[in-house]
């Protein structure tokens, strides 16, 4: 399984936060929480035995604001716990301004933290201090620095593009200036304005607005393009990484492996099970103190682990395998939706191959538009009895590439990055607007877009 660990401090709270996360306050409440962190961790252990672990995620908040030494207590709770395999991913999540001492960089690297994922977020002050960051552009750049002379091979960073004012040109020349310091891995997020935070509320009022439709798909476009000439694949609709630096942790979420999640408000899904522990730091605590934690699961419905399917593979560059689809529902995908399947293939939007769709990069600028459809349709079709008769695939060779970017003009709602995703959903890098039949998919915590 994945292993994620919640860390909820921050610096201070970002102004499109919408995670949960507090203000770093008394030393008291950092030691309470690794304390009750690492009774958690000791009742899972207890609960479940050796289980394999292939990944282990801190994401926050801001997991660099612990001191190095405490992340290794946890790591070698972890160890205790499970069997944590050779090789594991092992990232963080962490702050430009959280990583200024050479020796705790080092202490990272020696306790098995081996991937960083920094959450940078744009190169312009301005912006920064518009987003509510702690940090200014040249500490971004100071850190990313100091944490390769640290001696960290796997670093990413997380940008974030449709901010505020920005424009085109400035969102590619921040670009460049990201590329040639040549970080292993890329986020790169639409902004989302989250409901109830500062950030959304200036843009309610016209205090702030955001650029035009037609520049933010440009943006996406354009930036993609570049990050392939470059040497990044783009392998998930937001992340691009260079050969073999793919994030296997989140990869591990759009896959639909099992993960386990630690700490305040972090979600699980375990053999066909999901919860949510407490935001409640008390209550969290006591669930823990009392063995409740996780007792309150709901199972996965046919129609969630279905509509999950599609919509989290759809994300990745591999996309959905049609004989998956049929396993799990015993319908064929392609007669379920063989009108809307050609109609996107004929515009570019799809390509089918080797038994798998997969969106065009026209078709992840309108991912969310997509994923509505095909939610509506298969909520429907579920209530219907089994077909089996298969539908060949469409000639992959006659895509209409021409009309790849006829996708570009719609809607707020298909701008790529931002598919459709349920309210309840809480970590998942997806945008604003939530289709209104959407499933709950797993809250795969985000590099980036929670870092306080």
């Amino acid at each position: 399984m994945l292993l994620y660990i919640h860390v909820p401090f921050c610096r201070r709270k970002c102004r499109y936060c919408a995670f949960h996360s507090l203000e770093m306050g008394a030393a008291t409440a950092v030691r309470d929480y690794v304390e009750t962190l690492l009774r958690e961790l000791a009742l899972w252990g207890d609960r479940m035995g050796a289980v394999p672990v292939t990944s282990v995620f801190f994401g926050g908040g801001t997991p660099s604001l612990l001191p190095a030494r405490t992340i290794g207590t946890i790591l070698d709770r972890v160890a205790k716990a499970f069997a944590v395999q050779p090789g594991a991913e092992i990232s963080m999540e962490a702050n430009p301004e959280s990583l200024t001492r050479p020796s705790e960089l080092r202490t990272l690297l020696k306790v098995g933290v081996n991937r960083l994922s920094m959450g940078v977020q744009c190169l312009d002050d301005a912006m920064l201090h518009t987003l509510g960051r702690p940090h200014r552009a040249r500490e971004a750049l100071d850190a990313f620095r100091a944490v390769r002379a640290a001696g960290f091979q796997n670093v990413g960073m997380d940008l974030i593009w449709g901010l505020p004012g920005q424009t085109l040109r400035q969102w590619m020349q921040q670009l460049k200036e990201v590329v040639r310091l040549r970080p292993d891995h890329l986020s790169c997020y639409g902004l989302t304005l989250e409901p109830g935070t500062p950030l959304e509320d200036d843009c309610a009022t016209g205090r702030l607005d955001l650029p035009p439709e037609r520049a933010q798909a440009a943006m996406f476009m354009d930036g993609a393009e570049l990050l392939e000439t470059e040497g990044y694949i783009h392998y998930e609709i937001s992340n691009f990484a260079r050969m073999g630096f793919q994030c296997r942790h989140n990869l591990g979420y759009w896959e639909g492996e099992d993960y386990l999640g630690l700490g305040p408000s972090a979600a699980s899904t375990l053999g066909g099970l999901r919860w949510n522990n407490p935001e409640d730091h008390a209550v969290w605590t006591r669930q823990v103190d009392e063995g409740r934690v996780g007792t309150e699961a709901e199972r996965l419905t046919p129609q969630t682990r279905v509509l999950e399917l599609i919509m989290l593979r759809l994300r990745t560059a591999r996309g959905l395998r049609v004989k998956a689809y049929r396993e799990l529902t015993g319908r064929d995908f392609l007669r379920d939706h063989q009108r809307l399947v050609h109609l996107l293939h004929r515009e570019g939007l799809l390509r089918i191959r080797d038994g798998y769709l997969r969106l065009t990069r026209s078709g992840m600028l309108v991912s969310n538009s997509i994923l509505e459809r095909l939610f509506e349709d298969t909520e429907t079709l579920m209530a219907l009895p089994v077909e089996t008769p298969a539908t060949p695939l469409p000639d992959a060779g006659k895509a209409a590439a021409s009309n790849a970017a006829s996708g570009a003009g719609q809607s707020a709602q298909g701008v790529a990055g931002q598919p459709a995703r349920p309210d309840a959903e809480r970590d998942a890098p997806t945008g604003a607007d939530a289709a209104a039949a959407s499933p709950s998919p797993p809250p795969a915590p985000s590099a980036g877009r929670s870092h306080g």
